[in-house]
């Protein structure tokens, strides 16, 4: 009887082939525009109308990704990739994910594979030592699929800390006077957060930030004591370390000051991007004073050569999250979980399944070391200043911010216009990408160095593009 499945001998010859393939785009990446060229519907447009009524071979799916998906591709993994933020990925991580993939764990509690919950446990704690963290993080982390659904954690969390022990009538009446606090450059994710949450715009304070777009703590007081004077339930501050936009630096230590005393707010600290720098001892004082955090958070797939999705999300007492998120239904009740001696991270997220993510970091950190991840790091934001110096002593560029690690924010001296015009001609040209953002109400461009290849020549070359398409425009 025919099975349809693929067999074993197939599955071996066809992974190698994959395994060849994805070696070889890697190493021939920098031959492919880094932005993909296709018009919108182009490749909804060369697929067929049906799906297939019999099963094809491997060799003609392979082919079909050469010629219908690369094509709709943008190269997040070339070295000439400097826009948004680094999604690096590297060797080790690309083996440990496609091994969760072949182990297929569904990892919901600790009994449905111990070390899929232990192995997360473990590499989480190994970082809060590599980054310096405090050690009341220890035994606290959880890896969530980005920091966007740390800060939804977090939201619920400091909610459930500040409200959750009301009855039903004065919780109603108390949530609408709960009040949340960020700044326009506070990532998108925790307005977001908040509205899942329940809140509306009213209820998301924006506090005002310096010339440097860090959050001044002063203007926080003041928030905070003018809401508790109305009436008002100050529950949730989000300190940024290291913004999307220019990665500005809330002072942290001042931030948390300003936090404390009766009934205080949660301290959530969003170092999505910034956090992996603190390998390097040398800016561990960007976060100074996360140790008096409530929840911190830091994207491994941005800049510790670990592919998306991992966030590294910690939590000083584990007790509000587990309230706001825990539910028990029988068909989940086991000897472990009522033994009370093990964690099941089902509880420590919004979904109730979850992957086996620690395999790919676990890879990472084993095969660089923390000694080759501090190399990277260094050596990507060398390249950075090495950027800003030249945009510095350049009469036709200057800079917005001074940079604080590996992210340059800078413009043409003539204006929103022309910047906005070099940004297109690069970017068209296929051979380098950026993206803006606006600082000051000024179409500011954004060169952000952290992809796994990135060297000198690459970022010597997008600068000539750069002065190249200033000319031409």
């Amino acid at each position: 009887m025919k099975s349809y499945h693929m067999d074993w001998d197939e599955f071996r010859t066809a992974g190698k082939e994959l395994i060849d393939w994805i070696a070889d785009y890697h190493e021939q990446i920098e031959s492919r525009p880094v932005k993909s060229q296709v018009r919108p519907g182009d490749i909804h447009a060369a697929l067929p109308n049906d799906p297939p009524e019999t099963g094809e071979q491997w060799p003609v799916i392979l082919k079909d990704v050469e010629r219908h998906i690369l094509p709709g591709v943008t190269h997040w993994q070339s070295p000439n990739f400097f826009a948004f933020f680094p999604a690096n990925t590297s060797g080790p991580s690309i083996l440990g994910e496609l091994l969760s993939a072949g182990l297929a764990v569904q990892g919901m509690l600790w009994e449905t594979s111990p070390a899929c919950t232990e192995l997360e446990t473990h590499v989480l704690d190994w970082l809060v030592g590599m980054l310096g963290l405090p050690d009341r993080f220890r035994g606290n982390g959880v890896i969530q699929d980005s920091a966007s659904s740390a800060s939804l954690c977090a939201i619920l969390a400091a909610r459930e800390r500040a409200i959750g022990d009301l009855p039903a009538g004065d919780y109603h009446e108390a949530f609408g006077r709960l009040r949340a606090y960020a700044t326009s450059q506070t990532h998108s994710s925790v307005e977001k957060g908040a509205r899942i949450a329940g809140l509306n715009v009213e209820q998301i304070r924006r506090i005002d930030v310096d010339e440097n777009y860090a959050m001044i703590p002063e203007s926080l007081a003041e928030a905070i004591r003018a809401d508790r004077k109305a009436g008002y339930i100050p529950f949730f501050v989000c300190a940024t370390v290291g913004t999307t936009s220019s990665t500005a630096i809330d002072p942290v230590e001042r931030i948390a000051e300003q936090c404390a005393g009766d009934r205080p707010p949660w301290l959530h600290v969003d170092a999505a991007l910034a956090g992996t720098a603190a390998v390097c001892e040398e800016f561990r004082a960007l976060q100074r004073g996360v140790e008096r955090a409530d929840s911190y958070c830091f994207n491994p797939h941005k800049w510790m050569f670990t592919n998306f999705d991992c966030d590294c999300f910690y939590v000083a007492d584990r007790g509000a999250l587990l309230k706001a998120l825990s539910i028990l239904p029988e068909y989940l009740r086991n000897r472990a979980t009522e033994s009370d001696s093990v964690i099941d991270y089902r509880d420590w997220q919004i979904p109730l399944g979850r992957r086996f993510r620690a395999l790919k970091l676990w890879f990472v950190i084993r095969h660089y070391g923390v000694e080759g991840i501090r190399y990277h790091v260094r050596r990507h934001v060398e390249l950075a200043r090495s950027f800003a110096d030249w945009v510095r002593s350049d009469d036709e560029f200057e800079l917005l911010t001074e940079p604080s690690l590996n992210l340059v924010c800078f413009r043409h001296r003539d204006g929103d216009r022309k910047t906005e015009a070099i940004e297109h001609a690069v970017n068209d040209s296929g051979r380098a990408y950026l993206t803006h953002t606006k600082l000051g109400e000024r179409y500011t461009l954004r060169l952000s160095v952290g992809q796994t290849s990135t060297e000198y020549e690459h970022v010597e070359r997008v600068w000539r593009l750069l002065k190249e398409a200033a000319a031409a425009v």
